[in-house]
């Protein structure tokens, strides 16, 4: 993985076709999404329960570029070498997940992963403010972890703004998680994002038999992050 600030476009398979996952991941790649995002939930830290390591280790080989594990979990360390193991590329935990973040991010890093580390809503940044040459990514939550479908909410613009300036020329992706669609794309892209993160607004009105509606939705929203207004 080669580092640079140009959008990317993550779709959440969270808003797949679950009984399908392979097939979901090689349509939404050929259609031009950039990264696949793996958001895994353990009834624990959030309310929904999804997928574990099997099921990341059952799509990796259905994927050709980025696995980006987020894990909604706590604890997180017992379970940083299964994702690994699996295939994840990128290892996200929360650093509201327990009490020793930092050696969280240590394990994804020596478990040969890249590390990010997520802020829930009401997360300030500073809590991240010591961990920036630990991290490959952070990731803003512009929804309460847990659900798919959720509404943006607008006060974590400022929040992206603020790290971005904090993070300066170091090599850390900013990556939106929640309500990203072609509205809310430019005003985190503009706010110094580069991952973008969609569920519904990549998969609604598509399938795999039908993936043209995919690349329309992906396309989208890297235009409208990217100013192109098509």
């Amino acid at each position: 993985m080669s580092f640079d600030r140009n959008i990317k476009i993550a779709p959440s398979i969270l808003a797949a076709d679950f009984a399908n996952f392979g097939a979901e991941c090689e349509a939404i790649e050929a259609q031009g999404a950039d990264w696949v995002h793996v958001d895994v939930m353990d009834g624990h830290f959030v309310p929904a329960i999804t997928f574990g390591p099997a099921t990341c280790a059952a799509i990796r080989p259905h994927i050709k570029g980025v696995m980006d594990v987020h894990l909604m979990i706590a604890p997180v360390d017992p379970y940083v070498e299964a994702f690994a193991n699996a295939g994840a590329d990128i290892i996200t935990a929360h650093v509201e997940a327990g009490p020793h973040i930092h050696r969280t991010l240590q394990a994804i890093r020596a478990a040969g992963a890249k590390a990010g580390v997520a802020l829930n809503p009401a997360t300030p940044i500073n809590s991240v403010e010591h961990l920036l040459d630990m991290v490959d990514l952070i990731c803003v939550m512009t929804v309460n972890p847990g659900f798919g479908g959720q509404k943006f909410i607008h006060s974590q613009i400022d929040k992206v703004k603020a790290l971005r300036a904090m993070i300066g020329d170091r090599p850390i992706h900013i990556e939106i998680d929640g309500g990203v669609d072609p509205t809310t794309a430019p005003l985190v892209a503009k706010a110094g994002a580069d991952v973008l993160v969609a569920g519904s607004a990549v998969f609604k009105g598509g399938s795999v038999s039908n993936p043209d509606v995919y690349g329309k939705n992906i396309r989208a929203i890297r235009d409208a992050a990217s100013g192109v207004y098509v």
